[in-house]
């Protein structure tokens, strides 16, 4: 025996014999489904789209020497870090905490497993973070609150920015520390410095170069000449204690306070001391300048992101689109209909040994 042969054409009179059936699935599925979305809320939907900057460009020894410029780059990374700082479960955990979100989903009370889990589960499935193709980052927040929406959005923005900014924090403390350092170490070294060149002028009896210096060779070529006036004359008592006044204006070990011996050496220690003393104060005053430039931009807390555009209340709702439920619930319902009596029939029309014994 042939099988029988079975089409789209010859569906319509199986249809027709149970349209009864048919009809009252579809009128139920579209009560039912009519009742179901007039119960549903409404779902706002609150976008925020922002920007991440390089965090290196916030960082206190490039804004020193490179001015304080934020690059807006794009990088891949900076888009990556930004998106897991977002969708990691201690910032969700802080939004679940500000903004009571137990009592808002109604999942139960905090500190109970089953509740944090399916709070934890409803802000993430209501949370959404993507990276447009303008290398900008598109955050978006669901909620039945329209204004409370706006509030998280704007919320989970500041959180990633402060976040974002705390893993440089560190390194920014850092680089602080050693501007710190370097200025101290550099203002101890001029104190020091100065304080040799104090001791050179003490020892050497050197307060003004160059009065000093007019004075000790006006008296040597005074001595001098006298002098040999002395010794043209043959008074030798005379030329004796000019010889005397000579050496103790030529040498150290004469006692003189000022002589030309220990007066080279002290011009030469004083002019050491003082090009040390001129090149440690123009260090210290860039490091001073680097230090405070440095501290001020650490406790600026320049932000990581660029806003381009906040998270407002929504003037519409966004789900759930209520026609297109009902006409899928009822679509559905005629295809499962459909299925069902053409099952019926293919099994009326096939051969049973049971309904037909031998």
């Amino acid at each position: 025996m042939s099988e029988p042969s079975y089409s789209l054409l010859g569906l319509w009179p199986i249809v027709n014999r149970w349209k009864k059936l048919v009809g009252a699935a579809l009128v139920l599925a579209a009560v039912v489904s009519i009742i179901v979305v007039l119960l549903l809320p409404n779902i706002y939907k609150s976008t925020a789209v922002f920007f991440p900057t390089n965090p290196q460009t916030t960082d206190p020894d490039r804004i020193s020497t490179e001015g304080s410029r934020l690059e807006l780059n794009g990088r891949t990374e900076d888009l990556d870090r930004v998106i897991t700082i977002g969708e990691s479960q201690p910032v969700a955990d802080e939004i679940i905490q500000r903004f009571q979100l137990h009592k808002h989903y109604k999942t139960g009370t905090p500190g109970n497993d089953l509740a944090d889990d399916a709070t934890l589960r409803e802000f993430s499935a209501n949370l959404g973070i993507v990276h447009t193709e303008r290398d900008a980052i598109e955050l978006t927040f669901f909620d039945r609150d329209k204004h409370l929406a706006a509030r998280i959005a704007n919320a989970l923005v500041q959180i990633i920015d402060s976040v974002n900014q705390q893993l440089t924090l560190d390194n920014r403390r850092d680089v602080l520390g050693i501007y710190r350092q370097r200025y101290q170490f550099l203002d101890q070294e001029f104190e020091r410095s100065r304080q040799q060149l104090l001791q050179a002028r003490r020892r050497y009896g050197i307060y003004g170069l160059e009065q000093q210096s007019r004075y000790l060779a006006r008296e040597i070529i005074e001595v001098e000449s006298k002098l040999h006036q002395a010794e043209g004359e043959g008074n030798g008592g005379k030329a004796a204690g000019l010889r005397r006044a000579l050496r103790g204006l030529t040498r150290s070990e004469a006692g003189n306070v000022l002589n030309l011996e220990d007066y080279t050496r002290g011009v030469d220690s004083l002019n050491l001391f003082t090009a040390r003393m001129t090149d440690l104060q123009g260090r210290l005053v860039r490091a001073r300048g680097d230090y405070e430039t440095a501290d001020v931009s650490l406790k600026g807390k320049i932000s990581s992101l660029y806003i381009v555009q906040k998270a407002y209340p929504a003037t519409k709702k966004s789900k759930p689109i209520r026609w297109l439920i009902v006409v899928g619930s009822v679509f559905l319902t005629l295809a499962l209909s459909l299925v069902v009596i053409t099952l019926l029939e293919l099994w009326r029309r096939t051969p049973s040994p049971l309904r037909n014994p031998a």
